[in-house]
């Protein structure tokens, strides 16, 4: 069923694809203005910071050996107000790119998230949550720095190296083209590395998933793993995934520090070359300020370089990531509205199921050609064995998911070929897992309908039995729950999950289980409300308490994706077949009881 788990490494994406820089630059399209700005204040700094050595040159060539101390003092001004200059221009540069990144991390993040929004529930059976969380958050954040600095700093050490060199050419060519002898040699060195750090990286990367995976996975089943005393186990289990981590850290950190001793050792020896070169002639076409400036050039010529060696370190980090967050942001829902999709018009509730087949996985077969019809105001019952496909009839309803072959139509209307919102948004569902998100019972209770008023929230939660046990707490309705309700008991969770099902003021009601822990007290209280609340609405109801459906309009008993039999429940239990047998179990159980 999933496609990997946290000692699954996920499959390695496809080679080094520009197109994925080119995407990420596509993001700073809607900030070309500031960009511009940024990129003129650095060519500024960077004319105004560059003109030193030269400035030097001309002070150590022409005005002191003419003792031109008026000259000096120009010069010394001029110099200053270059570094003033040049600071000026980093503060505002520093100030806009920041502001541009963290925006351009903010709408990948953005992007990432709306798209989760619409993958089927088959994305998120198919791999930990953790490894979709370590793509929001870890790797989105990863290129904060690369687009707060790394590529305005690009564009601008690109343009400091011409600009160096600029300088270099007009004082002296000979000793422009000996400063550049160690270029070829760095650019083979870059293409014979560039390949090890990306695989290395994305194998890391891979890593930093399965342990993201792994603790995500521990933390939501914490109480079970204490339950158990499976503590010390769990803790041999993340050891290993981090001592792993670590040896591919260490592997991609070897690989990653190359670059910069390979660029350090080479502008070191080309600084060399270029001493013995200048002072062989010295008196020969090469006075000691043009020395002096090419000295302080060489320096400044290979510092760009050495950048641009940190930038593509990092580019080739970020790739590993882009890679993964791209093809979060491609992932194609599996349920999407079809072209020329029509907005549901308001449901009245007749539903019927022609001939519908569907399965999860291929070649196994969930429903095989289930066929019924719903009248407006039915309540339907399912009933059969664990896995015989009655949680999947009322999902395909919804259209969780599309069907294999089959139509299933809602008052004569193909649901395929009306929009998900317009459908669902006039649906209530409760299913067998209950979510409570962060946030007061209030909030809760209002997540399906966010308009509705205090009293609107309070009435539901009063039709479903919830009323009583929500005025006991110590701030009743505002009381604060965390993230799945864990300070909750599972039937004041379900009670909860029943109110806001019902809030929607749905016209087909879906209920999976939605009694199941529910003591017998509080579900006979609950009947009674449940009545008035299903009367009008076509509701499907799935129930393991049998003695919960004994009034429904139909019951439907289904057993390996097909209905046995249906009719009301005193039809069954004079037919005395599949039904009348499990009733007739669970009455005996209860009497021994």
């Amino acid at each position: 069923m999933a496609r990997n788990k946290f000692d699954i490494d996920e499959e390695l994406t496809s080679p080094f694809n520009m197109e994925h820089a080119l995407r990420l630059l596509a993001y700073l399209k809607p900030y070309k203005a500031k960009i511009f700005i940024t990129v003129v204040l650095m060519l500024i700094s960077n004319i105004a910071a560059l003109s030193g050595p030269y400035l030097i040159k001309i002070a150590i060539d022409e005005f002191i050996p003419q003792k031109n101390i008026p000259g000096l003092g120009l010069l010394s001004v001029i110099f200053l107000l270059t570094l003033i200059i040049s600071g000026i221009c980093l503060k505002f540069r520093i100030r806009l790119m920041s502001e541009v990144g963290h925006r351009v991390v903010e709408n990948i993040r953005s992007d990432i998230f709306a798209n989760l929004q619409k993958l089927p529930f088959a994305y998120y059976d198919s791999r930990p949550h953790g490894k979709i969380l370590v793509r929001v958050v870890n790797y989105v954040n990863s290129l904060s720095d690369l687009l707060s600095n790394g590529i305005i700093n690009l564009i601008t050490d690109l343009f400091s190296l011409l600009v160096t060199v600029g300088y270099m050419l007009y004082i002296d060519v000979r000793l422009t083209l000996v400063s550049l002898a160690g270029l070829p040699p760095l650019v083979i060195a870059v293409f014979l590395v560039k390949d090890i750090q990306r695989k290395r990286m994305q194998a890391l990367s891979m890593k930093q998933s399965n342990v993201n995976a792994y603790i995500h996975e521990s933390i939501c089943g914490m109480k079970v793993t204490q339950s158990f005393g499976r503590e010390n186990e769990n803790f041999r289990i993340f050891s290993e995934l981090g001592s792993e981590y670590r040896k591919y850290w260490m592997s991609f950190v070897s690989s990653l520090f190359i670059m910069w001793p390979i660029i350090e050792n080479i502008s070191v020896l080309g600084a060399g070359f270029l001493y013995l070169v200048g002072i062989s002639q010295l008196g020969k076409g090469v006075s000691v300020g043009v020395l002096i400036a090419f000295v302080s050039y060489i320096w400044r010529f290979w510092m760009p370089i050495t950048n641009l060696g940190n930038f593509y370190n990092a580019i080739i980090n970020a790739m590993a990531y882009l890679e993964r967050i791209f093809e979060t942001i491609d992932e194609k829902p599996l349920v999407d509205n079809l072209p020329g999709a029509v907005d549901m018009p308001a449901i009245q509730g007749y539903v019927e199921f022609r001939n519908v087949s569907f399965g999860y996985d291929e070649g196994e077969k969930i429903l095989k050609g289930v066929s019924f019809k719903a009248d407006k105001g039915d309540t339907i019952a399912l009933v059969g064995p664990t896995g015989a496909g009655k949680t999947t009839i009322v999902s395909l309803i919804s259209r969780f998911y599309d069907l294999d072959s089959g139509t299933i139509l809602i008052d004569g209307e193909d649901i395929s070929k009306v929009t998900l919102e317009s459908l669902r948004s006039q649906m209530g569902i409760m299913m067998q897992d209950t979510f409570i998100f962060s946030g007061t019972i209030m909030d809760n209770i209002r997540y399906s309908r966010l308009d509705a008023s205090d009293e609107e929230v309070i009435e539901a939660a009063k039709a479903v039995k919830a009323h009583d046990f929500i005025s006991g707490l110590k701030d009743g309705y505002y009381t604060q729950v965390n993230e799945r309700g864990s300070r909750l008991s599972t039937g004041q969770r379900q009670l909860i999950s029943f109110a806001r099902a019902l809030l929607a003021n749905p016209r087909i009601l879906i209920l999976d289980e939605a009694t199941s822990s529910i003591d017998t007290k509080t579900e006979l209280a609950l009947q009674e409300g449940l009545e008035r609340l299903l009367k009008g609405r076509t509701s499907f109801i799935i129930a393991h308490r049998l003695s919960t459906i004994k009034n429904a309009t139909k019951i439907m008993y289904i057993d390996k994706g097909n209905i046995v039999e249906h009719g009301t429940h005193a039809e069954l239990m004079r037919a005395k077949g599949a039904y009348y047998k499990l009733f007739s179990a669970q009455y005996s159980l209860l009497e021994a009881m």
